[in-house]
Parts: C-alpha cells; structure tokens; sequence
C-alpha cells in the first residue's frame, strides 16, 4: 500500500511593512480607548465582533498582521505560521468563530515570545489562558475551551493558509494591515490607508485630551460642541 503523501501549507511571504507607521500607532497606545479613537478614524468601521476580547485586558498591543486561514472541521495547530512571522508581528487566526476547538495554547504562546511576536488575534477559542497570563502574553480570542485540535494525535499540521486574506471577527484582513486591541476590543486598519488614519487618529486622541481639559475647566456641553464639533 502506498503511503498517503501529507500536503504542504499554502505559505506566502510576509508582507511589506511600513514600521515607522507602526510606531507611530505604537505611540498612541497610552491614549484612551485606543480602540475606538481608532474606529472613530476610520468612522466606525474595521471593528471586530464585540465577543472577541482580550484575556487579559491590560495587555494591549499594535501591529502589522501575519493571517492564519483554517478550515472548518478541519482544525489544526497553526504552528507554521511561526516560520513566517517576524518581531513585531500579531498573528491573526481565522479558525471560522469556531469556539468548541482551541487552535492556540501556552506553548505557543511561549514560542511566540521567542520570537517577538507582539500579539494574537484568534477568531476561535484558545486554551491555557494561565499560563497564556503568566507568560504575559497579550491574546485575544472569540473564546476559551480545554479541546485542542487533531494535531497532537493526527501529527498533521498542514491544512491551513498563512498570509492571505481573511476574515476575521467579520472584518477581512489583508497581510500587513495594522492590528490595534485593547480591553475594549480589535480594530483593523488596512495597510494602504494606515498613514491617513494614523494622521486622522493622532488628532482625535488630541482633541479628546484637550476637550477633557474643557470639561475640568467648567465648560459646558454646548461650550465643547462650538469648540470641537462633536464629543
């Protein structure tokens, strides 16, 4: 009988980042609400589904996307995806929303930080999540279940994409395109438009600072909407 041959993953390179427009969103992590001064940016689109949440909610993070694709029912370790990823990557894990399968664990999560990895996104469930808190290593997921996938019984890891368009938590994303997420949730931002969202991002994380200041100086509902316009 001849051996069934196992397919290899479909890998395609990493895609080209523009970094100085990372650390620019990077700089805007100490801001409030990051996530939604962004979406505001973006006037109110990119914004992944409400239920996924980061595990830990002081660990947020941004970075250029490194996409996973899985298959339904067909659910593997997306460990391949660490031969791809470079420091300062978020790798984000499209496995369908389905939440009775873990497709990511501690392990991983302590390969990811060897690697510089700055963060997950798992449209799925995930596992391990003391450990993943220990480790202090920022993930957020659809949700959290003790099932792994087939892998560590099957040894087959090569049912998935890595680096092509996805969709996750309803929002699609490209290689490349600038993760933000905080306690409040995820925010996409396609990488051709990052440098004039990042622009428009900087100035209403300054106009919400500023109004903040209006609003310890006395200033009135009707003061702040002739000042800025909008709250």
């Amino acid at each position: 009988m001849c051996e069934e041959k196992k397919s290899l993953p479909k890998i395609f390179p990493h895609a080209e980042v523009d970094w100085e427009v990372v650390k620019g969103f990077e700089k805007l992590l100490p801001t409030y609400s990051i996530s939604c001064v962004v979406a505001d940016a973006q006037e109110r689109s990119g914004v992944m589904h409400s239920q996924i949440k980061l595990i830990d909610r002081s660990k947020k993070f941004v970075g250029p996307a490194l996409t996973v694709k899985l298959y339904p029912g067909d659910l593997v370790d997306p460990l391949y995806a660490l031969s791809v990823a470079q420091a300062g990557d978020v790798i984000v894990v499209d496995a369908r929303g389905e939440t009775e399968t873990s497709v990511w664990g501690g392990l991983m999560a302590n390969l990811c930080m060897q690697k510089g990895i700055v963060g997950a996104v798992v449209d799925g469930s995930i596992r391990d999540t003391d450990e993943i808190r220990d480790l202090g290593f920022p993930i957020a997921s659809r949700g959290i279940t003790p099932r792994s996938t087939h892998s560590p019984y099957s040894g087959r890891l090569d049912s998935l994409e890595i680096n092509v368009p996805i969709s996750c938590g309803g929002v699609i994303v490209n290689p490349g395109d600038i993760i933000i997420a905080d306690e409040i949730g995820v925010t996409v931002v396609p990488k051709e438009k990052a440098k004039e969202v990042l622009l428009k991002a900087q100035k209403l994380a300054e106009q919400e600072e500023l109004t903040r200041k209006r609003i310890k100086e006395g200033k009135s509902l009707e003061d702040l909407l002739e000042e800025f316009g909008r709250l």
